[in-house]
């Protein structure tokens, strides 16, 4: 049976699309998995690792695997469900009740507003500190969030797709380059593989978060709405899609592999501490420069700055796609299905880009009076909640009918999705835990 509003009940799985044709497995395809592993690493991730890398060497090489591991996971879950079903995933998080789209409003909501002020700073950055005479931080900020919201809007996925590929090449280019350039203690490195705590107070935490840091939050729920707008619908693309997604994670493990090994070598052998967010990468490359000279300085931030606009301009894509789905499902009461996402029709729709302009205009107020501190806390706190929704809610949708009996959890999906539900879990109460709470009120 169906509920009022379209949604397959607890004990009806949707019909979709009978038994079609499997497409083999093959490079060729290849696509979402690089635009999430683009979008889910993005400067703070890279200083996170650096800052691993710096206090305890090669020491948690082994917790920045298990993070891929772990999200390799949720990101196939969410394709699974989107080809499984013919359905996206702001609909099955609607089948499970109101409570849902509550929190992805709220969560939208704050969550853009402050995001696309980080995001654009980010980008900032690298081009301040490469063209300092040009202008201020701020307007180098608006520029890139003005660039991106135009770039998103005049162009639909494929464009959107080939242009991420390249600037992804240019971010492996520079993180190789640069862990190849501080010469990695192999040895090391590998003992690093080896599951050991840091002999320090609060390791476990330390730990934790970075395995929870490693490349993406939103951008996992976006994965399936890239997966729908390549054109993949149905069961038949399910074995590209579960390379594709393997093809995203050992991506995004290069690039954090990478960038420990530049903190282990180039920090912490030297005992040189970086300022954490995305000024640590500015840092980074004053300490380039005075080790390997200004080409490799520049080298580097032309690589930062495509880190951090992929993030920006994969989450103007993603996170809008999201929105749009979101608002249609509530206009419509309709199953939202795939077939919308890849005729590029929400693409071109009101709510797409609506929310567009949320990401790109009123941060610039943050910009240019600061991130107001109730705010922060807020986007703080509902940033660390999404993963345990996400891994809740995936592990929830696919293991009950709303899934075809042949494409629910086995046991290792099972095993996975709940290890990075706990994870999240422990991560989001030590967020909450530590604002200061008595200075919001």
């Amino acid at each position: 049976m169906a509920d009022t509003t379209g949604n397959p009940t607890d004990t009806e799985a949707p019909s979709g699309i009978d038994n079609p044709t499997p497409r083999k497995a093959s490079w060729k395809y290849i696509g979402p998995g690089i635009v999430v592993a683009a979008t889910g690493v993005g400067a703070g991730d890279l200083v996170a690792t650096l800052i691993a890398g710096s206090n305890f060497g090669y020491t948690l090489l082994w917790a920045a695997v298990a993070g891929c591991l772990v999200k390799i996971s949720l990101a196939e879950a969410a394709g699974r469900w989107h080809l499984s079903t013919g359905r996206t995933l702001f609909d099955g998080w609607a089948s499970l009740g109101r409570w849902t789209t509550w929190f992805f409003v709220v969560y939208v909501v704050i969550w853009g507003f402050v995001y696309g002020a980080a995001a654009m700073s980010s980008s900032a950055l690298p081009l301040q500190a490469l063209f300092p005479d040009v202008m201020d931080l701020e307007w180098w900020g608006i520029a890139c969030g003005l660039v991106g919201l135009v770039f998103v809007w005049f162009n639909k996925y494929a464009v959107f797709e080939k242009v991420m590929t390249v600037l992804v090449g240019v971010m492996f280019v520079v993180t190789v380059y640069l862990a190849i350039r501080v010469t990695p203690n192999l040895p090391d490195a590998l003992a690093g593989l080896l599951p050991v705590l840091p002999d320090e107070k609060d390791s476990v935490l330390n730990t934790l978060g970075l395995i929870g840091g490693v490349g993406g939050t939103v951008t996992l729920a976006a994965y399936g709405y890239w997966v729908n707008a390549k054109g993949w619908t149905d069961t038949g693309w399910m074995k590209v899609m579960r390379l594709d997604n393997r093809v995203a994670y050992l991506t995004t493990g290069i690039f954090v592999i990478a960038m420990l090994f530049v903190g282990a070598e180039l920090l912490h052998s030297a005992n040189v501490a970086i300022a954490s967010g995305d000024k640590g990468l500015v840092q980074l490359g004053d300490i380039l420069e005075a080790e390997y000279g200004g080409a490799t300085a520049k080298f580097f931030l032309i690589g930062f700055f495509a880190t951090s606009f992929t993030s920006l301009i994969g989450v103007w894509h993603g996170v809008s796609l999201m929105f749009a789905d979101f608002v249609e499902r509530f206009r419509s009461q309709q199953a939202a299905r795939g077939e919308k996402v890849a005729s590029g029709e929400r693409e071109r729709s009101w709510p797409f880009r609506a929310y567009l302009l949320w990401l790109t205009f009123p941060p610039i107020v943050l910009l240019f009076q600061g991130q107001p501190f109730r705010l922060i806390i807020l986007y703080g706190v509902l940033g660390a909640a999404f993963l345990p929704f996400l891994a809740g809610t995936l592990l929830w949708l696919l293991n009950s009918s709303r899934t075809p009996r042949q494409w629910r959890n086995g046991p290792l999906s099972n095993t996975m999705l709940a290890l990075a539900g706990v994870l999240f879990l422990v991560l989001c109460v030590k967020q909450v835990w530590d604002q200061p709470w008595s200075e919001f009120f």
